[in-house]
């Protein structure tokens, strides 16, 4: 099992809005979704998504998708489906909304120490090159918005939570085709 931490540090955090752009680039998100399960013609069965959004109203919201054959997303209906599960949130519960999609209260530290004694990488331009890394089983990748992840919480989970930085090469890509070049890289090495 692959897994990927998606920090959104403006992500609207309830299902009232309109527009997924001006709901702190939830657009985005979209193509994080389809770029950590869609293969032509097939779902990854070997992911898990985690979306940390610490926008308003409420934040932080942590929302989780993994793989359910009966997982009700399509590429064209994503929004819809982060919407939806933003209006299910239940206060003091991890809720089930959807097979596989899951919607609770958490901050982004929280959810890095519950991943205590795995292989956590942290996606950055100053890390070691994802190829000259020993992945270890089961590996969890964090990758950051276009504001990047709060600066105290990246020095925390690196100081103390044995969180390695690594990089995908000098160039910087959209968060989607991180994901997709994870993916990639992770399968070459299967």
């Amino acid at each position: 099992m692959r897994e990927f931490i998606y920090y959104l540090a403006k992500g609207r955090t309830s299902g009232n809005f309109k527009d997924l752009m001006e709901a702190g680039r939830l657009d985005i998100a979209c193509h994080v979704v389809i770029a950590a399960f869609f293969l032509s013609h097939k779902i990854r069965e070997d992911v898990r998504l985690h979306l940390i959004l610490n926008g308003p109203p409420d934040p932080p919201k942590h929302i989780e998708f993994e793989y359910d054959k009966d997982i009700p997303f399509s590429k064209k209906d994503i929004g819809g489906l982060l919407k939806r599960i933003l209006y299910k949130y239940k206060k003091g519960e991890k809720n089930k909304v959807f097979p596989g999609c899951y919607i609770e209260k958490k901050s982004f530290v929280k959810l890095i120490e519950g991943f205590h004694g795995r292989n956590i990488y942290l996606l950055d331009k100053k890390g070691e090159d994802i190829r000259d890394i020993e992945m270890g089983k089961d590996p969890i990748f964090i990758l950051g918005d276009q504001e990047g992840i709060e600066r105290k919480d990246k020095k925390f989970i690196l100081k103390n939570l044995n969180v390695k930085p690594v990089n995908i090469g000098s160039l910087e890509y959209f968060s989607s085709q991180v994901v997709a070049i994870v993916n990639n890289e992770l399968d070459r090495k299967l």
